[in-house]
């Protein structure tokens, strides 16, 4: 019998949704971050945020290739997902039919990772990009992905814990890149200072997302395959405050609404950035390069 029991843990698959949850978090930063390209405020940045981006696109990948593979092998995923079968590719899923071909309310990535480059704007308002909005949300969100990734590492999910230990190296260069510049600008000038703390101020409570599970993350946790991720906010906790102490920045009190964006209601950005992320491939669904 326990022999059985360990072959079963062996073979474990993560829910397809937590998969995406994660795969969508990635893609989305990604997306944003690749905004930076060509408008960086220096050409050493300009770089090293496109580099990001291509890290969390071949995150994202990744966890696309499986979330298709897992897919096709469960019946009840299959016929859920089947309305995106005949869009690209002779009807084979694939992680670009999963990347470019849901709709806003099929994606599972916090809210967090959508959100523009500026602060809060009225409807359809358009500002200058704020480099240090992009570094308190880069920052803010690697500090949970570097415990996600190391916990993930001894997920039941083999496959998902050899992803996981590939992205954390990834994921500490991000901490790091953007926690030096968390601390260069909100101990810099008076501006830079006070742009970060308006940053700091308007990022803060989109993290209170974290901490509320999904039924994707409950389900995957149940399964030995996921991580709760209330189970890092301790760690989460310290790394930021530590951050803001030496950033003479103030964290603001935790409160607010709760956003729902890994329960696919998302903010009024999503449809635009999805827009624009996907207008190719919904243009030439059969296009091949």
């Amino acid at each position: 019998m326990e022999a059985v029991a360990a072959l079963e843990a062996s073979t474990r698959i993560a829910p397809v949704d937590y998969l995406l949850q994660l795969a969508d978090d990635a893609l989305v930063l990604g997306q944003r971050n690749a905004e930076w390209c060509g408008h960086g405020p220096i050409l050493e940045e300009d770089l090293a945020l496109a580099n990001h981006s291509l890290d969390h696109l071949g995150l994202a990948r990744l966890l696309y290739q499986h979330a298709a593979a897992c897919i096709g092998a469960d019946a009840d995923a299959a016929v859920r997902f089947a309305h995106l079968k005949g869009a690209r590719q002779h009807g084979v899923l694939t992680e670009d039919t999963l990347a470019y071909f849901r709709d806003e309310h099929a994606f599972r990535n916090h809210t967090l990772a959508e959100l523009p480059h500026h602060g809060p704007l009225a409807g359809p308002a358009r500002n200058q990009r704020d480099f240090a909005t992009t570094v308190v949300r880069n920052f803010l969100f690697s500090a949970l992905t570097v415990p996600l990734w190391t916990a993930l590492q001894t997920s039941a999910d083999a496959q998902l814990a050899g992803i996981a230990a590939k992205s954390l190296k990834e994921a500490r260069y991000h901490q790091r890149h953007a926690g030096d510049w968390l601390v260069r600008l909100g101990d810099g000038t008076d501006e830079s200072h006070a742009r970060t703390q308006a940053a700091l101020n308007h990022l803060m409570p989109y993290c209170q997302e974290f901490w509320v599970a999904s039924p994707a993350e409950l389900q995957a946790v149940d399964t030995g395959t996921g991580v709760a991720l209330a189970s890092l906010r301790d760690d989460w906790n310290t790394t930021v405050d530590a951050a803001i102490a030496q950033a003479t920045l103030k964290r603001p009190a935790d409160g607010g609404f709760v956003p729902t964006g890994k329960r696919g209601v998302h903010s009024e950005h999503m449809g635009f950035l999805l827009a624009e992320m996907q207008s190719l491939a919904r243009a030439h669904p059969n296009a091949v390069w």
